[in-house]
């Protein structure tokens, strides 16, 4: 079978945020997560602008890229050029639910077709072992159902029909996906999460990898759902408050938690290589806005980027400033 080794934690993909400038900084906060790109489609990776599609840094490993589509001969060849050009793990979204996925036929309305599924990680894998880095694992991302899906022996039945094709590690969003009258906000909020699905998942294929996902946001509940599966997978609770990913993360890996001002100046030199490429500051330091939620001179740091990062000629002393912002300020001498 096709495996990959158990990942504690991982950063979920998320559109148009999980570019290589996120992932570069969630490296820094997270050493031992396994990162994921946003999802891209097999035909954008086959014919599109490989690198803009598929930029990534050299810190940003273990890194895995996430594929669309539905036809294994484009998802095979989009699959060998995404292990050709050093990603470490194929991940094949079966959960997306935007109406934009469904209009394609891939995303989370492949729950509905576990043999079309199943022929397309098999095309991958094989694709796969063709490339130069053949033993890159073949992934899936899926959802419990779609739509009013209440049967866990139907889920089962997807698992098994797409493990049977060799995958062996599943990403479970532990929510059903509503493909008509929710929108994809809403889809992550409003079907009830059934956490107990995964559980039983990796209960009844103990030789399946299964990672959790949905609705993770906290340190104790993340740790909780360690004693059922194999891992957990943070989404926008790493995007919206990244200093959570590095608490998790350095618990996992009994590492000691380091000063959000000292992992924002271990991401310094990476800002520093992209300004010098000519990449605008405002591309990055969207990624950072969030860093102290909910710490003294928090507002402060993200007006200043916010206001500043787009200005021609913004450079890393902009974070400088912002980063000022968030230290204690010297007492005043007595008059």
């Amino acid at each position: 079978m096709n495996s990959s080794p158990p990942a504690p934690l991982s950063v979920a993909p998320m559109m148009d945020w999980t570019d290589t400038h996120c992932r570069a900084f969630h490296r820094v906060l997270a050493p031992s997560a396994v990162l994921y790109t946003e999802m891209v489609h097999a035909n954008a990776v086959i014919h599109g602008d490989r690198a803009k599609l598929l930029a990534m840094d050299a810190s940003e490993h273990p890194v895995a890229l996430q594929l669309g589509g539905s036809e294994p001969s484009l998802l095979a060849q989009a699959a060998r050029i995404g292990a050709d050009w050093g990603y470490d793990e194929i991940n094949l979204n079966c959960g997306c639910p935007s109406d934009r996925v469904q209009a394609g036929r891939f995303g989370a309305c492949l729950m509905r077709e576990p043999a079309l599924v199943a022929d397309c990680v098999a095309a991958m894998i094989e694709a796969v072992r063709g490339s130069t880095r053949p033993h890159v694992p073949v992934t899936v991302k899926c959802r419990l159902g779609v739509d009013d899906d209440d049967d866990f022996a139907t889920f089962l039945a997807f698992i098994d029909t797409v493990a049977a094709a060799g995958c062996a590690t599943f990403v479970v969003h532990a929510r059903n996906a509503w493909l008509k009258g929710l929108s994809p906000k809403e889809n992550r909020e409003v079907p009830p999460l059934r956490y107990d699905w995964g559980y039983r998942l990796k209960a009844e294929r103990p030789s399946l990898t299964v990672l959790l996902n949905g609705g993770i946001a906290a340190i104790e509940p993340a740790v909780a759902h360690l004693s059922h599966v194999d891992g957990v997978m943070l989404g926008r609770a790493a995007y919206h408050d990244p200093y959570v990913l590095h608490r998790l993360d350095a618990r996992l890996a009994g590492s000691p938690e380091r000063p959000r001002e000292a992992l924002l100046r271990d991401y310094l030199p990476y800002v520093q290589r992209q300004l010098d490429r000519g990449v605008p500051l405002k591309h990055i330091t969207r990624h950072i806005l969030g860093l102290f939620l909910g710490e003294r001179g928090g507002r402060a740091f993200r007006q200043v980027l916010s206001e500043g990062a787009h200005r021609p000629g913004a450079d890393v002393s902009l974070i400088e400033t912002a980063l000022a912002c968030t230290q204690p300020q010297p007492e005043q001498g007595a008059a």
